[in-house]
């Protein structure tokens, strides 16, 4: 890969954020919205439940729970 080449892509981003400048703290505030987040004690119970061992038939009438 070239050292100095840039994808159209790329390029049509540089110029359109520089256009734009206001765009990249509105797109870092809505991360912060959705992404950027700590978790609580009880949402990281809720997310360890999820990484239990299933059966591989729930449905089977003779499955009992452990």
């Amino acid at each position: 890969m070239a050292a100095g080449y840039e994808s159209e892509h790329t390029r049509f981003m540089r110029e359109l954020l520089a256009q734009n400048p206001d765009w990249v703290a509105e797109q870092q505030r809505g991360r912060a919205l959705w992404w950027d987040r700590k978790t609580t004690a009880d949402v990281a119970d809720i997310f360890s439940e999820g990484r239990k061992a299933h059966h591989a038939y729930p449905y089977d009438v003779n499955f009992k729970q452990p």
